[in-house]
Order: structure tokens, then sequence, then C-alpha cells
């Protein structure tokens, strides 16, 4: 397995800004709840596309939901030529299973990329974090931010869930 571990590339913010600071700190999941890396360590390969009993997705379909729902967000803030997915279909792949062999550390190697990008929004002060996304319906780049920060700590507690309801939590 490849790993998940998020690495901050070259851009930190300043601790005299706060907000800055704490966005980027909270896009790499490191604070009050499971990183990635440790949602996703010790994980056996032949688990990824196991559903548990009573859900209806396997931790493969969450990570790469997770992949592509941020990716979505990364692109909405700096793409002027946006285009809008279709929920749920563009979300959330429909196989359990990854497509390929590669296609988990593909998918992690995404995640780690976008992340990293997204932490670059957070600590470039030449961006007004306030300020609406010229192509957007009023969102601005906190928002945006904040909006990934919670979607992601959400789908990390599932792949705990999952894990502990598949015998696969470490003790």
């Amino acid at each position: 397995m490849a790993s998940s571990h998020i690495e901050v590339h070259n851009v930190s913010p300043t601790p005299s800004d706060p907000l800055r600071a704490l966005l980027h700190s909270s896009l790499a999941w490191q604070d009050a709840h499971a990183s990635l890396d440790s949602a996703l360590a010790g994980l056996p390969a032949k688990l990824r596309g196991v559903t548990a009993p009573g859900l209806p997705w396997s931790i493969w379909q969450i990570v790469e939901h997770m992949r592509r729902a941020q990716h979505d967000i990364y692109d909405f803030c700096i793409n002027p030529d946006y285009k809008e997915m279709h929920f749920p279909d563009d979300y959330w792949p429909k196989s359990a299973e990854p497509d390929s062999p590669n296609a988990w550390d593909e998918c992690i190697a995404a995640i780690k990329k976008d992340i990293a990008a997204l932490q670059e929004i957070a600590a470039d002060t030449s961006r007004d974090l306030f300020k609406k996304i010229p192509h957007g319906s009023g969102q601005t780049y906190a928002r945006e931010l904040v909006l990934v920060v919670d979607h992601n700590a959400y789908h990390v507690g599932q792949i705990v869930a999952v894990r502990r309801l598949l015998g696969a939590w470490p003790t």
C-alpha cells in the first residue's frame, strides 16, 4: 500500500495569520480526529473493496468519493471554466472494488496532491479567503476550504467505522 501521509509543499502560513494556519493544518486531518493515514494504516488490501454488513459502500468507494469530491472543490476554486458534476453519479464509484491494481495508489496520491494544492490556497496571502469565487454563486474560498475539512473528516470517520465492522480496526 502506498503511504497516505499528507505532505505540505513549501507554502506555509505565518503564525500571525491564525485563520490561514488553522485551515492549512486542518486540511491535513491532524487535530481532533483520526487522520486519513491512521484510518488506512494496516488495512489489508483484500478488504479495500469489501462492504460491511448493512452498509452500502466499501472503503475503496469512500476513499475514491473523497478524492472525487475534494478534486471537484479544488477545481471549483481555481478553474474559471469549472463545470459542475452530477450528484451522486459523478461523486461515487459504482464498483465496491478498485478498477485496477494501481487505482488505490493513484487515488491516495491524488488526494495528497489536491490537499497540498488546497493548503497552498489557504496559505496564499495574495488571495482574500472571504472573496466570492468569481464563477460561483456566492461561495468564498474560506467556505470551500472548510467544506473540504468537514467532508473529509466525516468520511475518515466512516472509514474507521467500516474497519471496525469488518474486524480490521486495531484494538
